[in-house]
């Protein structure tokens, strides 16, 4: 995506950034050439973001164009919400107290520049006030009370506001944020076609990718002219920097990867998984119906609230197989073998959510899992159940052998065409993403346990067979929609 960087007077800032535009402001809302030009980033450091001012309209013609600004209106008017504020400041207590703890006197004043301060003392702090509040150059004032600091006041500073001795600073700040396009490629030394980043939080549980299939997905990015960057759970203001996003943490809808999901959606980053993706996928409610809609085959299964728990006897049975509807990597599942033991259970289950799902116990040797991105099948594995257990992980196992069972990868060609098609229809169903299908097969016919966004991608494992060639695919499906986006490939 290509970055315009809007300013009243460019001459004023001696900036020559590889890749970037630099216009004047009054150009860029009267020309109406500017409307025709797609997939933008406006970077507004106009000196006032003020109500009806240059600045202003800059943000607000630049989202009626759709273009990406930054700030957005929105952004520089949360600044008169004092809750936020109050929110931002309980939110980020213990950042700020540990910051702050050598700082005297009753106030502190912290300036801000694309989330790092001048001194460098204070970045972690900058960084986490600068992913509430997206603004290029800000100031955060602080107030002592009864001994403990907390956030008062957020406040622009435009650039006639800079001290003399933050301009370096700040001018670097901008070359940083909005430099990355002249960024070389390792290999051949050409600038990068696109910037990625990939989230992975180092200590997250669950992970889906461990470090070497981090490691090889950079090195098929660079082979393949796109650069990446690493960020983690604290860099959501920085995604506007990039052109794509990657999630390789454990998603959920009331979670930080949710956030960053619709966040990289909103600023007009490629984005797997999606949203959307991520909304349908993580709630095997929403799974149940869509699936029994489009009769795709599945186990008997059965939605309970407190109203209906009867019925569970009848259409499924004992044992039977009960799943909180947002539990993922075997969590939040559990086999109950007697009605009594499944009753009694209940009323815990109930505070977690209003509803639950119940499915009939069928055990089989293993599970298949059919990885399908943009509805292509790209490989298959036979997840074996963990050692004397129901699960293909058993979480209370105490040794790390027994933990997981075996599993096989096999090639697409490989797998019964059968389960290839169910796998395909079932995807169908969410959307264009990177998906793992878990089926089983029963009395020789393909049966959907579920459908995962953010599939387990683990080095030796799920590589085992396509080896690079995995990573290239998914490298490349991520250039293929970014061409599209920018007009330079017209296939679908």
């Amino acid at each position: 995506m290509n970055t315009i960087l809007v300013l009243e007077n460019p001459s004023s800032w001696k900036l020559n950034i590889p890749g970037v535009d630099i216009v004047k402001a009054n150009d860029y809302v009267t020309n109406e050439s500017f409307s025709d030009l797609k997939n933008v980033k406006v970077l507004n450091l106009c000196r006032s973001y003020k109500y009806q001012t240059i600045g202003y309209y800059v943000s607000l013609i630049a989202a009626a164009r759709g273009h990406y600004p930054i700030p957005s209106v929105k952004a520089t008017q949360d600044l008169k919400q004092s809750l936020i504020i109050k929110r931002a400041s309980h939110d980020l207590h213990n950042q700020i107290q540990k910051s702050l703890a050598q700082v005297h006197g009753e106030n502190y004043e912290l300036n801000i520049y694309f989330g790092r301060n001048a001194s460098n003392s204070h970045n972690r702090l900058s960084n986490m006030i600068y992913n509430v509040f997206p603004l290029p150059f800000f100031k955060a004032s602080f107030l002592k009370v009864k001994n403990r600091w907390q956030l008062d006041s957020i406040s622009l500073i435009t650039i006639k506001d800079i001290p003399e001795n933050h301009i370096d600073f700040a001018v670097q700040r901008i070359i940083d944020y909005v430099g990355r396009k002249s960024a070389k490629n390792q290999k051949n030394s050409t600038p990068y076609k696109y910037e990625m980043a990939i989230l992975r939080t180092d200590g997250e549980t669950n992970s889906p990718s461990d470090k070497g299939v981090i490691n090889k997905l950079m090195r098929s990015a660079d082979k393949n002219g796109v650069g990446v960057e690493i960020i983690t759970n604290n860099d959501i203001a920085q995604l506007d920097r990039f052109d794509a996003l990657f999630i390789r943490d454990a998603t959920a809808v009331n979670h930080y990867t949710y956030r960053f999901a619709r966040r990289a959606e909103s600023s007009g980053l490629v984005v797997i998984d999606d949203p959307i993706s991520i909304l349908r996928c993580t709630n095997k409610i929403y799974l149940t119906e869509v699936l029994h809609k489009n009769k795709i085959p599945t186990p008997p299964t059965l939605v309970i609230s407190q109203n209906n728990i009867e019925k569970v006897e009848k259409e499924i049975g004992f044992p039977c197989v009960l799943k909180i509807p947002d539990s993922s990597f075997s969590l939040g599942v559990f086999k109950y073998e007697t009605k009594e033991e499944f009753e009694s259970a209940l009323s815990g289950l109930f505070k977690k959510s209003a509803l639950l799902l119940v499915q009939a116990f069928i055990p089989t040797e293993f599970d298949w899992r059919v990885c399908v991105l943009n509805d292509q099948p790209l490989f298959v594995c036979r997840y074996h159940m963990a050692r004397e257990h129901w699960q293909i992980y058993n979480h209370a196992s105490k040794g790390t052998d027994d933990e997981t069972g075996l599993v096989d990868t096999l090639t697409v060609s490989e797998t019964p065409k059968k389960v290839i098609d169910v796998a395909r229809k079932a995807t169908g169903l969410i959307g264009r993403g990177l998906y793992g299908v878990d089926i089983k097969v029963i009395d020789g016919k393909p049966q959907v346990i579920e459908i995962n966004d953010n599939p387990s991608i683990e080095s030796g494992i799920e590589d085992r067979v396509l080896g690079d060639k995995l990573y290239d695919a998914i490298i490349k499906e991520f250039i293929r929609r970014l061409d599209n986006i920018h007009g330079k490939n017209s296939k679908k």
